[in-house]
């Protein structure tokens, strides 16, 4: 029987899901919110919560974990190795020496992790938008609380 075991299937294989699911992560990394489909939407909420819930705990096992689920991409930005803290500009972060680029997965870790620390789940909401004009596909807005 298959009691409890839905998954989002999107239309796609398992490979295209995994790498749909993986590039939406990211972005909701980093950019905080992303409109999408609300079929996407619905299918990114638990595998985001996921990933959170791993930054929450901050072990090296816990970092290696999520990094499986989201590409480790540069953000264009330099953060303080040490403290966690985002540097201003190229000049700054040369200037300090513990300055290392900062990419998804040392944001998640240093930023959003803490940010959730006192929360227990619950970290995404899912808003309904208008639909699309091209096929009129329902959209929403997912973004991190």
């Amino acid at each position: 029987m298959r009691h409890q075991s839905k998954k989002h299937h999107l239309g796609k294989a398992q490979d295209q899901r995994n790498a749909l699911l993986r590039s939406l992560a990211t972005e909701l990394i980093l950019h905080g919110e992303i409109k999408t489909t609300m079929a996407r939407a619905k299918a990114l909420k638990p595998y985001a919560e996921n990933i959170i819930s791993l930054a929450k705990q901050g072990t090296l096992h816990s970092r290696r974990l999520a990094a499986k689920f989201i590409f480790d991409k540069e953000t264009g930005k330099f953060m303080n190795f040490e403290t966690g803290e985002v540097l201003e500009g190229v000049e700054k972060a040369d200037k300090e020496k513990k300055a290392v680029a900062q990419t998804i997965l040392r944001k998640l870790f240093s930023e959003t992790g803490k940010k959730y620390a006192n929360r227990n789940g619950g970290y995404t909401r899912i808003y309904r938008m208008p639909p699309r004009r091209g096929d009129a596909a329902e959209m929403a807005l997912i973004q991190l609380v």
